[in-house]
């Protein structure tokens, strides 16, 4: 193959753009820290610290669960956790027996979550008391055996679990559960039938399927995004060359998802392989910001340009000294040079010698693909390629190459990249494309440019896509919910700027026959969305139009749209 350009290199301490991923799956990378540091401390719970021995017996103890309940090499089960232990452990399980975790937001709505089952021909999902309604809801509808109930109080010490009931007596006064729901602790121990010793196939353990992470893929439509061992190991070599100053037994405040792959690449995998200590955080709430790290103490804060915002309006933190916080990251979202300005000067005010720092990605190829170090601080730079993959920037629709400094759709290529989309195959070759170099290389849908030292600038997408305190919003899928809507003609969902949150929804609606909209249409509607969306998905606003301006050619102009929700 031909040799790529690689004019970033001199940014690097090494001496060629390549790294090796070893065939090993997810479960052998953190076996192998077990080994090595068995009595390190994993994760923090709430105070509840457990070891990287016990960690893995936790482990191990789900996967003999999970095969003692019918679960073989190839399946896939659906995990839909917030950040709780159990969550982690799951995935973990299912790694070592050669099954895939389907990793589904808890707050998707019904509609949603029975679409994830199906097409991933789910027959187990494990998920927290509060869904029990949204599955019983749609467990006819689904291939679904088993319910595995996870209480949020489940890993709790004594004393916290007793206030969280007090807290929350409805959930603890219902009928006992039958089957097929179970609580998480009788799974791990009830013998629906004999244990089953299973020979693992001799297949490339990298090249193995691991993970299904649900995003909205460069086309702005949900996506299932089929993730491999090798794609998540790739990322912790890139993360240990990329963090040097990395140190053994650092904490990393845990906020950013498992089941977004920022969260459990970067914040979950990538510590555990460094045998670093997640404080997992299920829950992000901005007003008690100040109290969950003075607590806990991170050396490491990783989040979404949100999180950060919220960390400056906290008032709590005006005399508190961070000066154990040694680095600061941000992904999910572009870091504006004013925030970035902003959140530095926090740090620095608050004896902290970090810098903030971002990355950019996309979950197709798991979360960061680039980032910007301290070193690479230029105005919207999104730094340079992570070691052992390559950018190049092309003419939009082609695999022609523009010159340094013009702008066109970031390609990326490297180990990272996804296996495809699940089910997808159309989808997938639109956006995995094999140019003339041999290579396959992702599509990202996003506009940028390359300087002549290979620094990448982000300029924006090409796809209609929303980013709302990190997450995704697709507005083409809350558009095609709106619309099933008896009386609606035509929906238009569009971004608008939001002070903390930095984008919410908003959509643009025409009703058809002339109906004149009245609060019974809008709270049907409003009914649907919460009905088939998840939380953060939900339009804040519902606008009603006669009809919607456009463009010369006709087509709906999103830019007017978009300039009116400002003003919303």
């Amino acid at each position: 193959m031909r040799k790529l350009k690689s004019p970033w290199m001199k940014y690097y301490n090494v001496k060629k753009n390549e790294i090796e991923v070893p065939n090993l799956s997810m479960y052998d990378v953190l076996k192998e820290v077990v080994v090595e540091n068995p009595f390190a401390p994993a994760y923090n719970y709430y105070g509840t610290v457990v070891s990287y021995r016990r960690f893995l017996r936790q482990i191990d103890r789900a996967c003999e669960a999970f095969k003692r309940h019918g679960v073989k090499f190839g399946d896939t089960v659906t995990i839909c956790l917030p950040n709780f232990p159990e969550g982690i452990i799951c995935v973990y399980a299912l790694n070592k027996m050669g099954a895939i975790a389907n990793m589904v937001h808890p707050l998707s709505g019904e509609e949603e979550i029975k679409k994830y089952l199906n097409n991933a021909n789910s027959k187990i999902i494990v998920t927290l008391d509060f869904n029990k309604k949204k599955i019983k809801n749609i467990i006819e509808d689904t291939k679904l055996q088993y319910v595995i109930i996870v209480d949020a109080d489940n890993s709790l010490k004594m004393h916290l679990k007793f206030g969280y009931k007090l807290q929350n007596k409805t959930l603890f006064n219902e009928e006992k559960l039958v089957a097929p729901f179970i609580k998480f602790k009788k799974f791990l121990v009830n013998n629906p039938g004999s244990r089953v010793e299973e020979i693992e196939p001799k297949d490339i353990v990298s090249d193995r399927d691991a993970i299904i992470i649900h995003s909205g893929g460069t086309t702005g439509t949900p996506k299932d995004i089929v993730l491999t061992n090798g794609n998540f190991n790739a990322l912790t070599i890139q993360c240990r060359q990329l963090f040097s100053y990395f140190k053994k037994g650092d904490k990393v405040l845990t906020i950013m998802p498992i089941f977004h792959g920022f969260g459990l690449g970067i914040s979950a995998h990538c510590i555990y392989a460094l045998c670093g200590e997640t404080i997992l955080v299920p829950k992000f709430e901005a007003k008690k910001a100040d109290n969950l790290i003075k607590k806990y103490r991170p050396n490491i804060l990783v989040g979404v340009p949100t999180l950060y915002e919220a960390l400056l309006n906290n008032k709590g933190f005006k005399k508190v000294d961070l000066s154990f916080v040694e680095n600061v990251i941000s992904g999910g979202d572009i870091l504006t040079e004013s925030l970035k300005n902003r959140v530095n000067e926090f740090l620095k005010e608050h004896n902290s010698t970090a810098v903030i720092e971002q990355g950019y990605g996309l979950s197709e190829a798991v979360a960061a693909t680039s980032f910007a170090s301290k070193n690479l601080g230029a105005p919207c730079s999104i730094g340079i390629p992570l070691p052992g993959n390559y950018y190049k920037i092309v003419e939009e629709g082609s695999e022609k190459e523009v010159p340094y400094n013009y702008d066109g759709e970031i390609c990326v290529y490297g180990p990272t990249i996804m296996k495809g989309y699940l089910n997808q195959e159309e989808e997938t070759k639109r956006v995995l494309r094999k140019h003339k170099d041999g290579r396959i290389w992702l599509h990202t849908g996003d506009v940028g440019s390359m300087s002549k030292d290979g620094i990448v600038t982000y300029k924006l997408r090409y796809k209609r896509m929303i980013v709302s305190s990190g997450y995704n919003i697709y507005p083409q899928h809350i558009e095609n919910i709106i619309n099933s809507h008896e009386s609606v003609a035509k929906c238009c969902v569009v971004g608008a700027p939001h002070k903390y949150k930095m984008e919410v929804a908003k959509a643009f609606i025409v009703l058809k026959d002339e109906q004149k909209p009245t609060l019974k249409i809008k709270k049907e509607i409003d009914n649907l969305c919460r009905k088939n969306l998840p939380k953060f998905s939900i339009p804040a606003k519902y606008i009603f139009k006669d009809e919607f301006p456009t463009t010369l050619v006709g087509k709906v102009d999103y830019r007017v749209l978009q300039d009116e929700a400002k003003d919303e």
